[in-house]
């Protein structure tokens, strides 16, 4: 018997005393996909051009390596797959076509991403897919879709619909359905006049592009908000009491990114209240400091809160969880793994309380209890149970996938110029 073997077996003793079954727990845990993040790999450069990063978004520090072909994406993401317990999906944006062809954003179709499709089946990975609404010429002015110019407004409105298409097609050739997230960063510097006119043309175009209904078993559209960006500090269009709106009443995915209100808010204590009224929820884990700076997820105290919420209100199966983070100072596979490792550590962690014990007693007004009992389990070996998880799953334990990934910078990272 191995000493993995052994310290899961005396933890899965412990949480037997609670009522809490490890093998169950362990088996729903392996059935919840997270949506990985491709931009982390090349710090959101994409292959469409040789565009700058606009659109509120900033990635700093230049650690060598950064993938620049989508076949060392690719190989940097198979890297990061081959430390992370079970099987998962693939976040893309647009930028992100694999192709010969000189295309625009308003002119892409499925041909431009089948080698992502082909490779994806290969994986046994799920996709999901994203419209690019930054880094572009078209981006004028701090505006795309909610722009007082009309051809602007057209083009975007157009790569919208081509995104739909394309993530239709995913959908539909993996066999997982692809969610498909619109993140439009509009907005002013400086305070603005006039805050409605502006949400107006965006309600209007969003509603253009969703016309065409599209099969809800390959894709499903959500709608993500954000407080402000760099050069959209004052007055960003797509608030989130727009897209809440938007998506309840347009019958769309409520995206949630965990770096996109203020700094002292928290996005887990939303849940309970928008999975009453959503038709479900899309999730960006990410973690902000101080602005919306998408840092590298850890396991602090907001990201075990989302955990328990998903987890304690049966929330799993109307919530897509995805990571969005990009820092360009450490190892790009690194940050990967870190960061979705960290979301199944937090799962596992509240799949590993008694929560139905937890309600009851609280129902019945023993606070004291519920406070004793939840402080206690803040020492009980969830570790042993991870580490468990990782070997059954093939995966290195503890640290041990530091030391590959090392050795993967050492002989690939290094050797791209």
């Amino acid at each position: 018997m191995t000493n993995i073997q052994q310290r899961y077996d005396e933890a899965k003793a412990k949480y037997a005393k609670l009522g809490v079954d490890t093998e169950a727990v362990l088996k729903k845990l392996n059935e919840v996909k997270i949506s990985m993040h491709v931009w982390q790999g090349d710090d959101v450069k994409g292959f469409l051009s040789d565009e700058e990063l606009s659109g509120g978004i900033s990635v700093t520090g230049n650690y060598p390596g950064a993938a620049t072909t989508p076949a060392e994406l690719r190989q940097d993401l198979e890297a990061a797959y081959a430390m992370i317990p079970g099987k998962h999906k693939l976040n893309l944006h647009a930028i992100y076509l694999d192709t010969e062809e000189d295309v625009d954003l308003d002119q892409l179709e499925p041909k431009h991403f089948e080698k992502w499709v082909s490779w994806a089946k290969e994986q046994g990975l799920g996709l999901d897919f994203n419209p690019t609404f930054f880094s572009h010429p078209m981006f004028k002015d701090g505006f795309t879709l909610a722009s007082p110019d009309a051809s602007v407004r057209q083009f975007w409105i157009e790569h919208g619909k081509r995104a739909r298409k394309i993530a239709a097609y995913m959908g539909q050739e993996t066999g997982q359905v692809c969610v498909n997230n619109f993140w439009v960063p509009d907005g002013y510097k400086d305070n603005p006049i006039d805050r409605f006119t502006p949400r107006e043309r965006l309600m209007t175009a969003l509603d253009e592009i969703f016309a065409e209904e599209l099969p809800a078993e390959y894709t499903l559209d959500a709608v993500e908000s954000k407080l402000f960006g760099l050069g959209a500090e004052a007055y960003t269009v797509g608030s989130h009491e727009f897209y809440m709106g938007y998506g309840l009443t347009r019958d769309k995915l409520i995206c949630l990114d965990a770096g996109h209100f203020h700094p002292t808010e928290v996005i887990s204590n939303k849940l309970s209240s928008l999975a009453l009224f959503s038709k479900g929820i899309l999730l960006h884990v990410s973690r902000p400091v101080r602005w919306d700076s998408d840092h590298v997820v850890i396991m602090d105290d907001e990201l075990q809160e989302i955990g328990r919420e998903l987890v304690r209100n049966d929330l799993l199966a109307k919530t897509h969880i995805g990571l969005d983070f990009f820092d360009a100072t450490i190892n790009r596979v690194a940050a990967w793994v870190i960061g979705t490792r960290n979301t199944q550590k937090a799962l596992l962690k509240a799949m590993l309380e008694p929560s139905d014990e937890l309600k009851e007693i609280e129902l019945s007004g023993d606070f004291t209890t519920r406070l004793a009992l939840t402080e206690e389990l803040k020492d009980y070996p969830f570790a042993d149970v991870w580490n468990y998880y990782c070997e059954s799953q093939g995966v290195p334990v503890g640290l041990d996938w530091l030391t590959t990934v090392k050795e993967y910078e050492e002989t690939v990272l290094q050797e791209r110029k």
